[in-house]
């Protein structure tokens, strides 16, 4: 399936089954306290996301609860807002510190999480942060 080699490409790290249950969990709830047409696509995308990625992780035993059509309708916008913000953070890495490979799909436009990045990736915050800041101008919609 076409999940299958896009999550092969993005190589992100492969957790327990515990795990990607509470990631599905914490993405369901976003989802239901999501409000507006492109606010709520954009958080089936995430429940789409993980559920896919536990999959590809070979948690098969996760299942989808929503229905093909809300699986697919996810995978439209799943698809281009997490390969952006891969090749944004693989970008981003690179301009803070050379041949670094970040590997990463959180959201760019959330301080906290690009501390936990460059903390983790052992990359000076401060730079980070700015590198980061700086492209979301020629990024926008990955806010």
């Amino acid at each position: 399936m076409i999940t299958h080699f896009w999550h092969s490409l993005l190589r992100m790290p492969k957790h327990d089954e515990a795990w990607h249950l509470e990631d599905i969990k914490d993405e369901m709830s976003e989802l239901k306290e999501a409000r507006g047409f492109f606010n709520r696509w954009s958080e089936l995308s995430d429940v789409v996301y993980t559920v896919s990625r536990a999959h590809w992780s070979g948690h098969k035993s996760i299942k989808w609860k929503m229905g093909a059509g809300k699986y697919l309708w996810g995978m439209l916008y799943m698809f281009p807002k997490y390969t952006l913000r891969w090749i944004f953070f693989l970008l981003a890495g690179k301009l803070t510190k050379k041949n670094t490979k970040l590997r990463e799909v959180r959201n760019p436009a959330k301080v906290h999480k690009l501390q936990d990045i460059a903390v983790r990736n052992k990359l000076d915050v401060e730079r980070f942060e700015r590198t980061c800041k700086r492209l979301l101008k020629f990024w926008p919609l990955l806010k």
